[in-house]
């Protein structure tokens, strides 16, 4: 099943001016959710994870807040109840998922993979607009409460360590409720191109275009399939669908020349139009993330 998944709209955020607080040398981290109101089941999972004494710990620590709001839309998009999630075994993993080592203010933040406690990196983004995101689907809404042993900055969603790489998110979609990217994984399976984005050690952004997408072209190609194209440029095509760094879709900028793995094409990015390489992006299907990379799903199949 897809993870949930971020429109392309730009939100402003709360707060996240860089600064440079003094620390509250009275409260640490775990005093903060403890008497806040809007922590109740960030307190619940620190209680059930065994991880107040950590973070009562010296540190310093950085740490991701999900607020009550944040854990309740994730919970209702993963048709969960809050128990299911307290009583998770991955409960211990998902909020180290949440803390950085060290104490990180919002002006210190900078884009890209940042190593978590957990082991796991998450990934920050910073939108046109200034505001900062992680994992592509999560905003910081409020940044820099400062604790005697770190910093805390509230999140409006939860944040889960990837788990399947670009190829196996695409596989299990084809096996879904509702199948999709059956054309694509049958077309990268032809070129011989699977293990290029199975490839643990990659780091890909990949416009996967929709079934949909891919009939398009064979109507206007007059061809049944992929199997109908010739190899040589069905390889063509699949490559420039694949950019060889992970972009998120606050990444991305008005005219910004993309290069992918067809050394003869690149994607121009036209937000205005919200169109990479021509292909319209699909908002809806935005930043999915896996371990070797991101998936943003297109409307369209590009034809270098």
């Amino acid at each position: 099943m897809l993870a949930p998944l971020l429109t392309f709209g730009f939100v402003a955020c709360n707060d996240t001016t860089p600064t440079d607080p003094m620390p509250d040398v009275e409260r640490d981290i775990v005093d903060i959710v403890l008497e806040s109101n809007d922590f109740n089941t960030l307190e619940a999972a620190l209680v059930q994870a065994d991880l107040v004494a950590t973070l009562q710990g010296p540190g310093p620590f950085t740490v991701f807040a999900p607020n009550d709001a944040a854990f309740s839309a994730y919970l209702s998009d993963n048709n969960l109840e809050a128990n299911d999630l307290l009583n998770s075994p991955a409960l211990g993993d998902v909020l180290t998922y949440h803390v950085l080592s060290g104490a990180v203010t919002s002006g210190q933040l900078s884009a890209g993979a940042q190593g978590t406690v957990n082991g796991a990196d998450l990934y920050l983004s910073e939108d046109p607009e200034g505001n900062w995101w992680i994992n592509g689907n999560t905003r910081i809404i409020d940044a820099d409460i400062t604790a005697s042993n770190g910093v805390i900055h509230v999140l409006d969603y939860v944040i889960v360590p990837p788990s399947q790489t670009i190829a196996e998110i695409a596989v299990d979609a084809t096996e879904g409720d509702s199948p999709e990217f059956t054309q694509l994984v049958g077309a990268l399976q032809r070129a011989d191109l699977v293990g290029a984005v199975n490839d643990s050690e990659a780091n890909y952004t990949v416009f996967a275009p929709t079934d949909a997408a891919f009939q398009a072209l064979y109507d206007a190609l007059g061809v049944n399939g992929y199997e109908d194209i010739p190899l040589e440029t069905l390889t063509a095509v699949l490559t420039a669908h694949v950019v060889p760094s992970r972009a998120f879709s606050q990444d991305l900028r008005q005219g910004a020349e993309l290069p992918t793995l067809n050394s003869d094409a690149t994607l121009t990015v036209d937000l205005s139009a919200l169109t990479v390489g021509g292909a319209n992006l699909n908002a809806d299907m935005l930043n999915i993330l896996a371990t070797n990379g991101v998936i943003h799903v297109i409307n369209d199949v590009i034809v270098p």
